[in-house]
């Protein structure tokens, strides 16, 4: 609704040129012929590059006088003296032409004082500098509930299930958020056809096609996890302020005045539980888990192609939200966005800028969790107070939190552990992370099912002595990280304990 009526002002104000990013062509063509209505009322006409212009509610198949070409299209357009909203789909491919731009120009100095205005409908959004200070770009937002709600009800219609309850039309609609309205439908058809009927009992496949559906644009992964907090050894202070904020997203929370929490960035020495942290977190706190692929973003096939791959990321994680988004090795992704000018022609900048926006401005409730190992490679931007809510770092597990982590891998592999000595594990074990600890554990158990044996607490400590850790193996590094931390960052484990480390 507040994408409507942005629309509507934009038209009533006599904005000439209006630049709607939308893959919804129906849906937004309806909102548009709407506001036409609205006095001065105005025709609405449709430009294709297979038909030209028609007037919309015609056959297709009706062109207005040889207007297949944008420049013919447009000259059309500037010669009628009626009022008009003149939409023109799929105009990118075409508009770096300089003979596309300057009609366009030429149409928007014709417009001052009528009441005409070409909408440019794309899923891309492409605009040339020339244009830049004359177009006015807006998102056609995603069906909000209660647009939902009038695609289940019409649904309903047509099935044998008249009336549900309160509780399943809500579980409904909320499964189906971040769908395009042609997505509900047939989703919703999918479920009364596996069933017959819409009930509380088909959410589940309603949430199954939508996490493929997600999947699907190929940059955001629905990911989901097993684990449960438990399951990471260590990190209490971590975990403290996680279990803190389990309702952070409730009306409860709103209602006592605490706003919601933006996101936060874990820092440390790699293979010691930052990424498993991100997803056990979805779980404790009950919300769906995003992973943000920052390599998929990037797109060299078409100018702008990464920046609205990375709008509609956004765009879609903040449609089912409250949600985790998570983006692993953040400094991987913009890393190299400072200079990235002469390699890419400035595109990691620009995807870096939308990016530091979009935390700073954004009022959706989606808390981004973002993971890093080098923090000398991550731009001061994102490192400065209030573009994340905490800053933990990570350090390499001390013995106490070694042998939780021995325990937990462990008991995941055999219900019986006393046969270990746990102490004697830990104390071999300095100086390795919790990554390396599971896989002397798992080479530990090759080398017996070799054998065809158990495996032993001699195994395991022959596995230890034969890895070379990534503290031995990168130091410098690690004690850079260290000194980094120590005045800037929050320990992740108990406080006192992780500066002691860190001074050492």
């Amino acid at each position: 609704m507040v994408m409507k009526e942005e629309l509507n002002i934009l038209v009533q104000a006599q904005y000439p040129l209006i630049y709607l990013v939308t893959s919804e062509e129906e849906r937004a063509e309806q909102a548009i012929a709407t506001i036409a209505q609205i006095k001065p009322q105005r025709k609405v006409f449709i430009w294709t590059v297979t038909h030209g212009i028609v007037e919309y509610g015609q056959p297709r198949n009706v062109t207005q006088h040889n207007t297949v070409s944008p420049e013919a299209a447009i000259e059309w357009v500037v010669r009628q003296r009626e009022p008009g909203l003149f939409i023109f789909k799929d105009l990118h491919p075409f508009i770096d032409s300089p003979a596309t731009t300057r009609w366009l120009r030429d149409a928007i100095a014709s417009f001052k004082g009528t009441q005409k205005a070409i909408i440019l409908m794309s899923p891309l959004q492409q605009v040339p500098i020339e244009l830049e200070k004359e177009v006015v770009v807006i998102d056609f937002a995603l069906p909000d509930l209660a647009e939902l709600n009038q695609v289940l009800s019409q649904q309903l219609e047509t099935s044998r299930t008249r009336k549900i309850t309160t509780e399943t039309r809500e579980k409904l609609l909320k499964a189906a958020l971040g769908l395009t309205r042609d997505e509900a439908e047939k989703v919703y058809r999918k479920a009364q056809v596996t069933s017959g009927k819409l009930t509380e009992s088909e959410v589940e496949i309603v949430l199954s096609e939508k996490k493929q559906l997600i999947r699907r644009n190929g940059i955001l992964d629905y990911i989901e996890e097993d684990e449960t907090l438990d399951s990471v050894g260590g990190l209490e202070e971590l975990k403290r302020w996680l279990r803190q904020r389990s309702n952070a997203f409730t009306e409860r929370a709103r209602e006592y005045g605490l706003p919601q929490p933006k996101g936060m960035l874990i820092l440390g020495v790699p293979g010691c539980g930052k990424s498993m942290i991100a997803k056990t977190t979805a779980r404790l706190w009950g919300l769906p888990l995003l992973r943000l692929d920052m390599g998929r973003v990037y797109d060299g096939s078409m100018v702008g192609r990464s920046e609205a791959n990375l709008r509609n990321a956004l765009k879609t994680a903040e449609s089912i939200s409250p949600v985790l988004l998570f983006i692993d090795e953040l400094d991987k992704a913009f890393g190299g966005s400072g200079g990235s000018s002469d390699s890419d022609g400035g595109t990691s900048s620009r995807i870096f800028g939308s990016f530091l926006t979009w935390m700073q401005e954004k009022t959706s409730p989606v808390f981004v969790m973002a993971t890093a190992n080098r923090v000398e490679r991550l731009p001061g931007e994102f490192l400065r107070k209030g573009r994340f809510d905490e800053i933990f770092f990570v350090d390499l597990p001390n013995n106490e939190e070694r042998q939780d982590i021995f325990k937990i891998h462990l008991s995941k592999r055999r219900r019986e552990i006393d046969r270990f000595d746990i102490e004697q594990l830990a104390k071999v074990s300095d100086g390795f992370s919790g990554a390396e600890i599971e896989q002397a554990v798992i080479a530990a158990m090759y080398e017996a099912f070799a054998q065809d044996r158990e495996f032993t607490q001699l195994d395991i400590i022959a596995s230890i002595k034969s890895t070379l850790p990534l503290s031995k193996t990168m130091t410098e590094q690690v004690s850079a990280l260290r000194d980094w931390a120590r005045q800037r960052a929050r320990p992740a484990a108990s406080s006192v304990a992780e500066y002691q480390r860190m001074e050492f």
